[in-house]
């Protein structure tokens, strides 16, 4: 992460924290981030980009009629879904629908990670978003977590 990627985490993860109505605890907040991005760097880095700017030509097919990894920045479209979708697409991984093959394209996670490491991936993915795409992303967090109703 280079120093400004940093200085902006320190910046808006208490934000994130107190938007979504956990008290503000900014020591584990910045810890959970920290290990977000240390899961990120293991597991998503080397397709998506160390600093979640993704493949070139991203939004293109490849040789192989494959779409490649999405940026996970705030030049892609990660921060259009819930998070329950993007917590989804970890587990069970990704076939992009118009791929020319069937394979996943993004692995499946569900065996690698447990749903805390994966809650931790995602928290981290908000800190490379402007604070409009953080907002869009919680608005569709809470429709989705509002039409499902409480469990």
């Amino acid at each position: 992460m280079n120093r400004w990627s940093f200085a902006l985490v320190l910046l808006v993860a208490p934000a994130l924290v107190m938007a979504g109505g956990a008290p503000p605890n900014s020591d584990s907040v910045l810890t959970e981030v920290a290990e977000g991005r240390q899961i990120y760097e293991q597991y998503c880095a080397a397709c998506h980009g160390w600093q979640g700017e993704g493949t070139a030509d991203w939004n293109k097919p490849d040789e192989k009629g494959e779409m490649p990894p999405p940026p996970h920045d705030e030049t892609g479209h990660t921060w259009r879904h819930s998070d329950a979708m993007l917590f989804r697409m970890i587990v069970e991984g990704w076939r992009h629908p118009f791929n020319k093959t069937d394979r996943l394209t993004m692995p499946a996670f569900k065996d690698s990670l447990t749903d805390q490491e994966i809650q931790l991936v995602i928290e981290y993915l908000k800190t490379l978003w402007t604070e409009d795409q953080r907002r869009y992303q919680r608005s569709e967090s809470q429709d989705i977590n509002q039409a499902e109703g409480p469990s």
